[in-house]
């Protein structure tokens, strides 16, 4: 497995856990939360994801020996020009839905929420593309 691949498929892992917890803890209230209440949760998930990526992020870094320290090469920022360019397809699809849609109709909490789950699913997608793309070759 190459190194950035690593990185994506560790990316990938770590915000489907961190933000599906965050996401079902949101889902199961019955009442929405407070501001205070949303932002102590993010205030704790966010890190945690940093920290898990960070963490296991240098230790892949440090196994991976000379790999990790080579810049990136013309394969890779095509693969990850790929997955960007996707996940903003993703992000726009999610911008809309938020900015021009849900106002009309939804509380501010929800919007709030919405746009966070919009953000994260294009990053889980990026990481996805990123992932498949090393997987299966890059023919592009």
């Amino acid at each position: 497995m190459a190194y950035r691949e690593k990185l994506a498929a560790l990316n990938l892992v770590a915000m489907a856990l961190v933000y599906t917890v965050y996401f079902t803890i949101i889902a199961t209230r019955p009442p929405m939360p407070r501001l205070i209440d949303m932002l102590w949760l993010f205030g704790i998930a966010a890190p945690v994801h940093a920290m898990l990526y960070g963490f296991i992020g240098y230790a892949i870094k440090l196994r991976s020996g000379k790999e990790g320290r080579v810049p990136p090469d013309e394969r890779d920022r095509a693969i990850a020009r790929r997955g960007r360019s996707i996940a903003y397809l993703v992000l726009l699809a999610g911008a809309i839905l938020v900015g021009v849609v849900m106002p009309f109709s939804e509380t501010p909490w929800k919007i709030v929420n919405t746009t966070l789950l919009a953000i994260v699913i294009a990053e889980l997608v990026n990481n996805g593309v990123v992932v498949l793309s090393y997987r299966r070759g890059w023919h592009g």
